[in-house]
């Protein structure tokens, strides 16, 4: 059973951030992530991956601030 009770702000946002979460593993060369037993993987390895969506999800929100689509 899963630990993660997190829930998104934004109803049926969570298939798009796994979907976001499994593009960056496999940029960063981690093959296979959503199958890959995360335990098994280091922890600067599962933290590159929320660190590189964090600073992208950042990025989309500055992009979108700058021309004026976010209130």
């Amino acid at each position: 059973m899963p630990r993660n009770t997190n829930k998104p702000a934004v109803q049926g946002a969570a298939q798009a951030l796994d979907q976001m979460k499994y593009e960056i593993a496999g940029e960063l060369g981690i093959t296979n992530y959503a199958q890959v037993d995360k335990g098994q993987l280091t922890s600067r390895q599962n933290g590159y991956v929320g660190g590189y969506m964090t600073r992208k999800l950042v990025q989309y929100a500055e992009e979108a601030l700058s021309k004026g689509q976010l209130v």
